[in-house]
């Protein structure tokens, strides 16, 4: 089918070749994001996604954190050269999108609304989702490659300490992005009858 927001989410993919030879600038850069966010839809419009923003240095300061951690799960020195490789090759990238949840909001909202208590905290999970594809999509139309990685919680602790978090934001995911150094692996579909129904 042709549909031009259908063909903005299909060419979106994850980059994993990422390099900082980007024409945008950082406060560009940030305010894409920011209304990236901004504009995407919340429970009760909670708007309980938080976003901290690192460019150049701070990004690769992020990820630096983050290799220095795993090295204490390595089980030998191969396998902590290849997550030091790994590390690296985020950090290659001109930024990364730290994505939160205010877990205050959920918590107020449970309180003002107990009969939905248990349901704030996935649909939380829903809204940060939501925000993480927006952003996603808005840096791939910028031409930007970009991966969404999960090391929460493991740095979690040096994270809130770096850059001054507040506790009650909870780390969700890590969006790196950068230019466009390498494609796109190949991706398969499974068949559309093992997933949808349709009735009319």
């Amino acid at each position: 089918m042709s549909n031009q927001f259908i063909d903005l989410i299909t060419k979106r993919r994850t980059i994993y070749a990422i390099g900082k030879n980007v024409s945008q600038t950082p406060e560009y850069l940030t305010d894409l994001i920011q209304h990236a966010i901004k504009q995407s839809p919340s429970s009760f419009n909670s708007q309980s996604s938080r976003a901290v923003i690192l460019f150049n240095g701070e990004n690769e300061k992020f990820w630096a954190l983050v290799a220095d951690k795993l090295k204490s799960y390595a089980k030998d020195e191969e396998s902590a050269a290849k997550t030091t490789a790994k590390m690296a090759s985020f950090a290659a990238g001109v930024g990364t999108v730290l994505f939160f949840e205010d877990l205050d909001v959920v918590k107020n909202l449970q309180a003002q609304f107990p009969s939905y208590a248990e349901n704030f905290p996935i649909w939380a999970e829903h809204s940060t989702a939501i925000a993480q594809f927006a952003t996603w999509t808005a840096l791939h139309t910028e031409g930007l490659g970009a991966s969404l990685q999960h090391y929460n919680p493991i740095v979690d602790e040096q994270v809130h300490a770096e850059w001054d978090i507040p506790a009650h934001w909870k780390l969700r995911a890590q969006l790196v992005f950068g230019s466009v150094e390498g494609e796109a692996k190949d991706k398969g579909y499974i068949d559309d009858a093992e997933r949808f129904k349709v009735f009319q």
